[in-house]
C-alpha cells in the first residue's frame, strides 16, 4: 500500500530509526570513554559510524519529508555531517550539501519549496517560516553545523547573518552586541545552545560545538586582522581565543601568534613571554622556537639567538611523532575550521637543512669564525645525503641559492685560515658553471622585473638574470682563490684567478642611459661590478708586492672608473704612486679625493650598499691598512716643499 505524499512515516519505522540512532550515539559514547587518547581505532571508529549514520539517513530520505520524523531526521542529518567530518579531519565543502537537503526536506513537510534560493536565503526562509517548536532545536544545532562549515571557508559575514536570524527566533527584541565589541563573537556568545533531548542523542554536544565556534571565530579573526596589519585589534583576538575551547596543540599555536603580533607591534619582550609559554604548553611547537630566534635576533642578543637555533635543530633531528591535536572523540575541533594561508606561513616548519644554515650565516656575520665552518660543512654534507630530500625548494626558505651557500662556505675557510680548502670549494662553483654562461651577455643596466604576463620577453629577461646569477658565481669563486692565494704568499697564482676573474666579466656588456654606471644599478649588475673592483684591487695588490707599480697603478685607476668614490682604491692608487716616486701626484690626489670625500680613510667595507654574504671577507681583504702612515708620509713630505696641491 502507497503512503500518502507528507504523510507521517509508520510508527514502526520511526521507532526502529530511533533506536538505530541511539545504539549507533551510544556504541559513540562508549567508545569515547574506553579510549580518551587519539589512534588509529577512534579513526576507524568513527568511519564506522558515518556509514552507519549515513545509511540511516539514506534510508530516512527515501521516504517524503513528514514533520513527526523531522527532529529525528535533522539529529540523524546533524550526527552524520558531525563524523563525515571526524572522518576525513576537514571540512568537506561537498558534505554541506547535506544541510541544504535538510533544510529543503524541512520546507518540503510545510508545504513550500527553496530549491531556486540560495543557502542564506534557504536559511531565512527556514527559520522565518517553520514555527513549530519542536523543530527550533534541531534547525538550531543544523545552524551551528552549518556555521562551522563557513567558518572553515573563512565566511564570517554569513555566520553573523545565521546567527542574527537564530538570535531574533529566540527573541526578537535583544540585542547581542555593544558599541566596541566584536559582532560576530557577541553574537555567537549570546546564543542559546538548545537543550539535548534523551530521545534524539547527539554524538558531540553542541555546547561544545559553540565553544569550538567561538575560539575558532577568534582565532581566525586575529589572523585576518594581523595581515591586515591591525595589530591591536589583532592582539585583542587572540588573547579571546587563547581562553576558548581548545587542544593544547592549538593553544601552542595561538600563543605563537600573539607572539608574532606583539614582535610586529615593536614589543619583543612581550614577543618572547608568548613564544615561551607556546613552547611550555606544547614543547613540539617549533615555529614557536623558530619566532623566538628571530626576536633574538632583532634585540641583537647573539648568544640567544644561536641556542634556540641549535635547540631548533636538535629538536627536528629527534623526528618527533606529530603532536596531538584534540581528542579524535571531538569530532569537530578548532584545528579543522581555522586553516589560512598566513596560518601556515606563520606556523610553517623549517627544515633541518634551513636551520643548519641559519647557524651558520648568523656565525659568520657575528665573527664566530670556527663555528661558522663547522655548520657550513655540515651542511654542505647535508646535501651529499641527497640535495631534494634535504633542501626546501619552495619560495619561503631562508636558504639563498645553493652555489652562494658554498661561496660563503669558501668566505668562512678563508677566515678561518684554510686557504686550501677554500680554493677546493670554489672550484666546486667554477666548475658547475663553466657550461651555463653565455660567450656574450648584452644586458641593459637597468633590466626590469619581467611581469607575469610578459611570455617570451618575461622568459627572456628572467634567462638573462639567470645568467648574470652564473657570472657572479663563477667570478666571486675565481676571486675567492685569488684572495686565497694570496694569503698563501703566492702572489703570481692570485694574479692568475684575479685575471680569469676579469676575463670572465668581459663577457659581459653593459647599455643603457648613460648615466653614472654605480647609480640605481640593476642588483645582479651591482654585484657584479663590486666583483669587478674587489678583483682589480686585489690584483693591483699582488702587483705591488711583486714591485710591479705601473701595472698596480692601471689597475687602481681602473677600479676608480668603475667605483670613482671608492676609498681603498684611492688609497692604494695614491701608494702605488707614491712607490714610483710620483709624490707631488701622489699628494694631489690624495687632497683632491679626502677633501671631496671626507671621513674616507680606505676602511669602509660596503660603502653603504648592502651585497652577498659571501662578498663580506673580499670587502675586508681589500681594504687599505695602511691609511695613517699613508697620511703622516704625504703630511711630512708637504710640510718639507713648498709646493702647494691646491694650485
Amino acid at each position: 500500500m502507497k503512503r500518502r505524499r507528507g504523510a507521517a512515516a509508520e510508527p514502526g519505522c520511526l521507532q526502529a530509526w530511533a533506536a538505530e540512532s541511539q545504539a549507533l550515539t551510544a556504541r559513540w559514547r562508549a567508545a569515547w570513554c574506553s579510549r580518551q587518547g587519539p589512534g588509529r581505532a577512534a579513526e576507524r571508529e568513527a568511519r564506522h559510524q558515518r556509514d552507519g549514520f549515513r545509511e540511516l539517513l539514506r534510508r530516512i530520505w527515501g521516504l517524503p519529508a513528514a514533520l513527526p520524523t523531522l527532529p529525528l531526521e535533522l539529529t540523524v542529518l546533524y550526527n552524520s555531517l558531525l563524523f563525515a567530518v571526524g572522518a576525513s579531519d576537514s571540512a568537506i565543502e561537498g558534505e554541506a550539501e547535506g544541510i541544504r537537503q535538510g533544510l529543503l526536506r524541512v520546507l518540503e513537510a510545510c508545504g513550500a519549496c527553496g530549491q531556486d534560493l540560495s543557502t542564506e536565503e534557504l536559511w531565512q526562509k527556514v527559520l522565518q517560516e517553520v514555527t513549530a517548536r519542536e523543530l527550533q532545536a534541531p534547525l538550531h544545532r543544523l545552524g551551528a553545523l552549518q556555521a562551522a562549515w563557513w567558518l572553515a571557508a573563512s565566511r564570517l559575514g554569513s555566520i553573523a547573518g545565521l546567527f542574527r536570524l537564530l538570535s531574533n527566533a529566540e527573541d526578537p527584541g535583544r540585542a547581542c552586541c555593544r558599541e566596541g565589541e566584536n559582532e560576530l563573537l557577541s553574537l555567537l556568545k549570546a546564543w542559546r545552545v538548545p537543550a539535548e533531548e534523551a530521545s534524539l542523542p547527539l554524538v558531540q554536544s553542541t555546547e561544545h560545538l559553540k565553544e569550538i565556534l567561538c575560539t575558532a571565530a577568534a582565532f581566525l579573526q586575529g589572523l585576518q586582522e594581523l595581515e591586515a596589519g591591525n595589530f591591536a585589534t589583532a592582539l585583542s583576538l587572540f588573547q579571546e581565543a587563547a581562553g576558548g575551547f581548545c587542544s593544547k596543540r592549538v593553544l601552542a599555536q595561538i600563543y605563537t601568534c600573539l607572539g608574532c603580533c606583539a614582535q610586529q607591534m615593536g614589543k619583543p619582550q612581550t614577543a618572547l613571554q608568548h613564544l615561551k609559554r607556546a613552547l611550555q604548553v606544547d614543547f613540539q611547537c617549533l615555529p614557536a622556537l623558530s619566532h623566538a630566534a628571530a626576536v633574538y635576533r632583532e634585540l641583537g642578543e647573539t648568544n640567544a639567538e644561536l641556542e634556540a637555533l641549535a635547540l631548533l635543530y636538535e629538536a627536528l633531528g629527534k623526528k618527533l611523532p606529530a603532536a596531538a591535536s584534540s581528542s579524535p572523540y571531538f569530532l569537530i575541533r578548532t584545528e579543522l575550521l581555522v586553516d589560512t594561508p598566513i596560518l601556515a606561513s606563520l606556523l610553517r616548519h623549517r627544515h633541518p637543512s634551513e636551520v643548519k644554515y641559519l647557524l651558520a650565516q648568523r656565525c659568520l656575520q657575528d665573527g664566530r669564525v670556527a663555528d661558522a665552518v663547522e655548520h657550513y660543512l655540515d651542511f654542505l654534507a647535508l646535501l651529499q645525503e641527497g640535495l631534494q630530500q634535504q633542501v626546501p625548494l619552495d619560495d619561503s626558505s631562508a636558504l639563498p641559492r645553493i652555489p652562494e651557500v658554498i661561496l660563503e662556505t669558501a668566505s668562512a675557510l678563508e677566515q678561518a685560515g684554510r686557504y686550501q680548502d677554500a680554493i677546493t670549494v670554489c672550484e666546486e662553483v667554477i666548475s658547475r658553471t663553466t657550461g651555463l654562461i653565455p660567450r656574450m651577455l648584452r644586458v641593459e643596466e637597468r633590466l626590469g622585473c619581467p611581469s607575469p604576463g610578459a611570455g617570451l620577453v618575461g622568459r627572456l629577461l628572467s634567462q638573462k638574470k639567470e645568467s648574470l646569477c652564473y657570472l657572479a658565481w663563477r667570478a666571486a669563486g675565481y676571486l675567492h682563490q685569488g684572495w686565497a692565494w694570496a694569503k698563501l704568499g703566492e702572489s703570481k697564482e692570485a694574479i692568475t684567478k684575479f685575471s680569469r676573474c676579469l676575463g670572465d666579466l668581459l663577457r659581459l656588456q653593459l647599455y643603457g642611459s648613460g648615466v653614472e654606471p654605480t647609480e640605481n644599478l640593476l642588483p645582479e649588475v651591482e654585484v657584479l661590478q663590486k666583483i669587478r673592483l674587489l678583483s682589480l684591487v686585489g690584483r693591483g695588490m699582488q702587483f705591488l708586492d711583486l714591485g710591479r707599480h705601473k701595472e698596480a697603478l692601471l689597475d687602481f685607476q681602473y677600479s676608480l672608473q668603475i667605483s670613482p668614490g671608492d676609498p681603498a682604491a684611492a688609497s692604494y692608487l695614491v701608494q702605488a704612486l707614491w712607490k714610483l716616486n710620483r709624490k707631488q701626484e701622489a699628494a694631489a690626489y690624495w687632497q683632491k679625493f679626502f677633501k671631496t670625500h671626507p671621513g674616507e680613510d680606505g676602511q669602509r667595507e660596503g660603502q653603504g650598499r648592502s651585497f652577498p654574504l659571501y662578498l663580506v671577507s673580499c670587502l675586508k681583504q681589500a681594504m687599505f691598512p695602511h691609511s695613517e702612515s699613508l697620511a703622516r708620509s704625504i703630511q711630512d713630505y708637504l710640510a718639507t716643499t713648498s709646493w702647494d696641491p691646491s694650485s
